[in-house]
Protein backbone atom coordinates (compact mmCIF):
# COMPACT_ATOMS: atom_id res chain seq x y z
CA UNK A 1 0.00 0.00 0.00
CA UNK A 2 2.82 2.39 0.90
CA UNK A 3 4.60 1.56 -2.37
CA UNK A 4 1.39 2.27 -4.31
CA UNK A 5 1.01 5.64 -2.56
CA UNK A 6 4.63 6.57 -3.35
CA UNK A 7 4.19 5.67 -7.02
CA UNK A 8 0.98 7.70 -7.22
CA UNK A 9 2.64 10.71 -5.59
CA UNK A 10 5.57 10.50 -7.98
CA UNK A 11 3.18 10.35 -10.93
CA UNK A 12 1.26 13.41 -9.78
CA UNK A 13 4.46 15.44 -9.29
CA UNK A 14 5.69 14.39 -12.73
CA UNK A 15 2.38 15.39 -14.28
CA UNK A 16 2.41 18.77 -12.53
CA UNK A 17 6.00 19.51 -13.60
CA UNK A 18 5.20 18.57 -17.20
CA UNK A 19 2.20 20.89 -17.21
CA UNK A 20 4.26 23.73 -15.80
CA UNK A 21 6.91 23.24 -18.47
CA UNK A 22 4.24 23.30 -21.18
CA UNK A 23 2.81 26.50 -19.74
CA UNK A 24 6.24 28.17 -19.88
CA UNK A 25 6.58 27.28 -23.55
CA UNK A 26 3.14 28.65 -24.38
CA UNK A 27 3.40 31.84 -22.35
CA UNK A 28 6.89 32.77 -23.61
CA UNK A 29 6.73 32.56 -27.40
CA UNK A 30 9.76 34.82 -27.83
CA UNK A 31 8.09 37.87 -29.35
CA UNK A 32 10.39 40.04 -27.22
CA UNK A 33 13.34 38.92 -29.35
CA UNK A 34 12.13 41.52 -31.85
CA UNK A 35 10.77 44.30 -29.60
CA UNK A 36 9.07 47.30 -31.16
CA UNK A 37 8.81 50.39 -28.96
CA UNK A 38 9.02 54.02 -29.97
CA UNK A 39 12.36 55.54 -29.00
CA UNK A 40 14.37 52.34 -28.86
CA UNK A 41 17.66 52.47 -30.73
CA UNK A 42 20.57 50.17 -31.58
CA UNK A 43 24.01 51.21 -32.83
CA UNK A 44 26.03 48.72 -34.87
CA UNK A 45 29.67 48.53 -35.88
CA UNK A 46 29.86 47.46 -39.52
CA UNK A 47 32.83 46.00 -41.39
CA UNK A 48 32.37 45.55 -45.13
CA UNK A 49 34.80 43.93 -47.57
CA UNK A 50 34.08 44.26 -51.29
CA UNK A 51 35.76 42.35 -54.10
CA UNK A 52 35.80 43.25 -57.78
CA UNK A 53 37.40 42.01 -60.99
CA UNK A 54 38.50 45.55 -61.84
CA UNK A 55 39.88 46.79 -58.51
CA UNK A 56 41.75 45.54 -55.42
CA UNK A 57 39.66 44.37 -52.41
CA UNK A 58 38.33 47.32 -50.40
CA UNK A 59 37.47 47.29 -46.68
CA UNK A 60 35.10 49.88 -45.19
CA UNK A 61 34.14 50.36 -41.55
CA UNK A 62 31.30 52.54 -40.29
CA UNK A 63 28.53 52.74 -37.73
CA UNK A 64 24.83 52.26 -38.34
CA UNK A 65 22.03 53.39 -36.05
CA UNK A 66 18.41 52.24 -36.14
CA UNK A 67 15.77 54.17 -34.20
CA UNK A 68 12.17 53.00 -33.82
CA UNK A 69 9.69 55.75 -34.61
CA UNK A 70 6.01 56.17 -33.86
CA UNK A 71 3.52 53.43 -34.78
CA UNK A 72 1.21 53.77 -37.78
CA UNK A 73 -1.26 51.61 -39.70
CA UNK A 74 0.23 50.08 -42.85
CA UNK A 75 -1.53 49.32 -46.15
CA UNK A 76 -2.70 45.94 -44.83
CA UNK A 77 -4.40 47.61 -41.87
CA UNK A 78 -1.83 46.25 -39.42
CA UNK A 79 0.17 48.30 -36.88
CA UNK A 80 3.77 48.95 -37.95
CA UNK A 81 6.74 51.10 -36.93
CA UNK A 82 9.14 53.24 -38.94
CA UNK A 83 12.82 52.40 -38.57
CA UNK A 84 14.89 55.52 -39.16
CA UNK A 85 18.41 54.50 -40.13
CA UNK A 86 21.51 56.69 -39.80
CA UNK A 87 25.14 56.19 -40.79
CA UNK A 88 28.46 57.72 -39.78
CA UNK A 89 32.12 56.93 -40.49
CA UNK A 90 33.06 56.49 -36.82
CA UNK A 91 31.98 57.30 -33.27
CA UNK A 92 33.33 60.86 -33.52
CA UNK A 93 31.46 61.79 -36.72
CA UNK A 94 27.93 63.22 -36.97
CA UNK A 95 25.05 60.97 -37.94
CA UNK A 96 23.75 61.27 -41.50
CA UNK A 97 20.33 60.03 -42.61
CA UNK A 98 20.73 56.73 -44.46
CA UNK A 99 17.34 55.16 -45.17
CA UNK A 100 13.87 54.46 -43.84
CA UNK A 101 12.71 50.88 -43.25
CA UNK A 102 9.66 49.58 -41.40
CA UNK A 103 8.88 46.70 -39.05
CA UNK A 104 5.81 44.96 -37.75
CA UNK A 105 5.24 42.04 -35.42
CA UNK A 106 2.39 39.88 -34.16
CA UNK A 107 2.00 36.60 -32.32
CA UNK A 108 3.04 34.62 -35.41
CA UNK A 109 6.00 36.49 -36.92
CA UNK A 110 8.32 39.49 -36.99
CA UNK A 111 8.52 41.14 -40.42
CA UNK A 112 10.80 43.91 -41.66
CA UNK A 113 10.53 45.90 -44.86
CA UNK A 114 14.07 46.47 -46.15
CA UNK A 115 14.59 48.47 -49.34
CA UNK A 116 10.95 47.96 -50.28
CA UNK A 117 10.84 44.18 -49.71
CA UNK A 118 9.20 42.33 -46.80
CA UNK A 119 11.25 39.65 -45.03
CA UNK A 120 9.97 37.28 -42.34
CA UNK A 121 12.77 37.58 -39.80
CA UNK A 122 11.38 35.37 -37.01
CA UNK A 123 8.41 33.10 -36.44
CA UNK A 124 6.79 32.45 -33.06
CA UNK A 125 6.95 30.56 -30.84
CA UNK A 126 10.72 30.24 -31.11
CA UNK A 127 11.45 26.54 -31.62
CA UNK A 128 14.77 24.85 -32.28
CA UNK A 129 15.16 23.95 -35.99
CA UNK A 130 11.90 25.64 -36.97
CA UNK A 131 11.87 26.48 -40.70
CA UNK A 132 9.98 29.04 -42.78
CA UNK A 133 10.16 30.93 -46.07
CA UNK A 134 11.85 34.26 -45.37
CA UNK A 135 10.59 35.55 -48.73
CA UNK A 136 6.94 34.62 -48.17
CA UNK A 137 5.81 38.24 -48.59
CA UNK A 138 8.07 39.45 -51.39
CA UNK A 139 8.72 38.69 -55.06
CA UNK A 140 11.97 36.77 -54.55
CA UNK A 141 12.28 33.01 -54.84
CA UNK A 142 11.72 30.82 -51.79
CA UNK A 143 14.47 31.11 -49.19
CA UNK A 144 14.19 28.73 -46.24
CA UNK A 145 15.35 30.14 -42.90
CA UNK A 146 16.20 27.84 -39.98
CA UNK A 147 16.18 28.68 -36.27
CA UNK A 148 19.15 27.43 -34.25
CA UNK A 149 20.61 27.83 -30.74
CA UNK A 150 17.29 29.01 -29.30
CA UNK A 151 17.58 30.68 -25.87
CA UNK A 152 21.34 30.06 -25.82
CA UNK A 153 24.01 32.67 -24.91
CA UNK A 154 25.92 34.53 -27.62
CA UNK A 155 28.89 36.89 -27.38
CA UNK A 156 29.40 39.96 -29.57
CA UNK A 157 32.70 41.68 -28.89
CA UNK A 158 32.92 42.05 -25.11
CA UNK A 159 29.17 41.70 -24.54
CA UNK A 160 27.53 38.36 -23.77
CA UNK A 161 23.76 38.00 -24.11
CA UNK A 162 22.16 35.25 -22.02
CA UNK A 163 19.21 34.38 -24.28
CA UNK A 164 19.52 34.55 -28.05
CA UNK A 165 18.32 32.82 -31.20
CA UNK A 166 20.26 32.38 -34.43
CA UNK A 167 18.49 32.51 -37.78
CA UNK A 168 20.43 30.73 -40.51
CA UNK A 169 19.04 32.34 -43.63
CA UNK A 170 21.33 30.54 -46.06
CA UNK A 171 24.48 28.44 -45.84
CA UNK A 172 25.84 27.09 -49.10
CA UNK A 173 29.36 26.81 -50.45
CA UNK A 174 30.91 25.07 -53.45
CA UNK A 175 33.90 25.44 -55.76
CA UNK A 176 32.52 28.48 -57.57
CA UNK A 177 30.39 30.36 -55.03
CA UNK A 178 29.59 30.93 -51.37
CA UNK A 179 26.34 32.27 -49.92
CA UNK A 180 26.22 32.51 -46.13
CA UNK A 181 23.71 34.69 -44.30
CA UNK A 182 22.72 34.63 -40.65
CA UNK A 183 21.28 36.90 -37.98
CA UNK A 184 21.33 36.60 -34.18
CA UNK A 185 18.57 38.05 -32.01
CA UNK A 186 18.71 38.68 -28.25
CA UNK A 187 15.80 38.70 -25.83
CA UNK A 188 14.41 42.22 -25.17
CA UNK A 189 16.98 43.78 -27.54
CA UNK A 190 16.53 42.63 -31.13
CA UNK A 191 19.21 41.85 -33.71
CA UNK A 192 22.71 41.85 -32.22
CA UNK A 193 24.71 40.31 -35.08
CA UNK A 194 24.41 39.89 -38.83
CA UNK A 195 26.79 38.15 -41.21
CA UNK A 196 26.53 38.24 -45.00
CA UNK A 197 29.09 36.46 -47.17
CA UNK A 198 28.24 36.32 -50.87
CA UNK A 199 31.24 35.52 -53.05
CA UNK A 200 31.86 34.32 -56.59
CA UNK A 201 35.08 32.37 -57.07
CA UNK A 202 37.16 31.87 -60.20
CA UNK A 203 35.29 29.33 -62.34
CA UNK A 204 37.64 28.73 -65.27
CA UNK A 205 41.29 27.87 -65.87
CA UNK A 206 43.86 26.76 -63.32
CA UNK A 207 42.41 28.86 -60.47
CA UNK A 208 39.23 26.74 -60.16
CA UNK A 209 38.87 25.30 -56.67
CA UNK A 210 41.59 27.47 -55.15
CA UNK A 211 39.25 29.95 -53.47
CA UNK A 212 40.27 32.88 -55.66
CA UNK A 213 37.54 35.52 -55.30
CA UNK A 214 36.36 37.20 -58.49
CA UNK A 215 33.76 39.45 -56.89
CA UNK A 216 31.38 39.68 -53.97
CA UNK A 217 30.98 41.02 -50.45
CA UNK A 218 31.60 40.14 -46.83
CA UNK A 219 29.62 42.21 -44.32
CA UNK A 220 29.70 41.86 -40.53
CA UNK A 221 27.27 43.86 -38.39
CA UNK A 222 27.91 43.80 -34.63
CA UNK A 223 25.93 45.49 -31.87
CA UNK A 224 27.89 48.31 -30.24
CA UNK A 225 25.27 49.82 -27.91
CA UNK A 226 21.52 50.13 -27.41
CA UNK A 227 19.00 52.04 -25.33
CA UNK A 228 16.01 54.34 -25.49
CA UNK A 229 15.91 58.00 -26.42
Amino acid sequence: MLRLFSLLTCFLWTLLFSCQQADVTVTDPGTDYAPLETGRFIIYDVTEQRYSLTAPPATTTYQLKETIGSPYTDVTGQPAYRLQRYRRANAQAAWQTDSLWTARSNTQAAIRTENGADFVKLIFPLTERAEWNGNAYNQFQKDIYTLRQVRKPYTVGTQTFAETATVVQHSDSNLVAQDKRLEVYAKQIGMIYREVVQLQFCSSGTCVGKGQIDFGVRRYVRLASYGKE
